[in-house]
């Protein structure tokens, strides 16, 4: 679907321009998205393989939601909406954390220049994998894989070809994050 999206300037601050997503793909103007991550109590977090037919990265493991914010959107008001898009679960503003925002640039074939600031979130999930359901036109499958082998498997990107290259920098930040998360409600339910 080709939304209308906010432009972006080089600091991630709002123009007061909007245009196509493919029009700002096409042209390399910046313009914001968000990532959901997605942890459980036990120590693990939720993937999702993107479609076979994504005109980027098909059939890579991502974040466990991802999606753009539409012009004039509030930045949570996404969040929460792509996650009932793509995995159809519903949450609050509340079950988002926010961990930082990433500036990402990515060039692919076909004229596409993704340059995104990327406002990423961690959130608890609290029902099993089962009970999700992927948007067949996004997601092409969605898996718990336990946070040590994730960090192990993309910290040094030591499997490259299996994730989105978002970058060492960025991975570490997410897995420190959901560890620091994990860690922090098992001493609470400890005290």
């Amino acid at each position: 679907m080709d939304e209308l999206v906010d432009i972006l300037d080089s600091q991630g601050n709002l123009t007061g321009k909007t245009a196509l997503k493919s029009e700002a793909h096409k042209n390399g103007w910046p313009h914001p998205t968000v990532h959901v991550w997605f942890f459980t109590s036990d120590g693990k977090v939720l993937l999702q393989q993107r479609a076979k037919n994504k005109s980027t990265f098909p059939l890579l493991w991502d974040v466990s939601v991802a999606g753009h914010v539409n012009a004039g959107e509030p930045i949570k008001e996404a969040a929460i909406r792509e996650v009932r898009e793509e995995i159809g679960l519903d949450i609050l503003k509340d079950d988002l954390q926010k961990i930082a925002v990433f500036r990402a640039t990515h060039k692919h074939p076909e004229d596409i220049i993704d340059r995104e600031f990327h406002h990423v979130f961690l959130s608890g999930l609290k029902v099993g994998l089962q009970t999700l359901t992927k948007q067949e036109s996004e997601v092409n499958a969605l898996t718990l894989m336990p946070l040590l082998r994730f960090a192990e498997e993309t910290w040094g990107l030591a499997n490259p070809g299996k994730y989105v290259p978002h970058g060492a920098e960025y991975y570490q930040s997410v897995v420190k994050a959901i560890k620091g998360r994990i860690e922090g409600s098992t001493e609470a339910h400890d005290a």
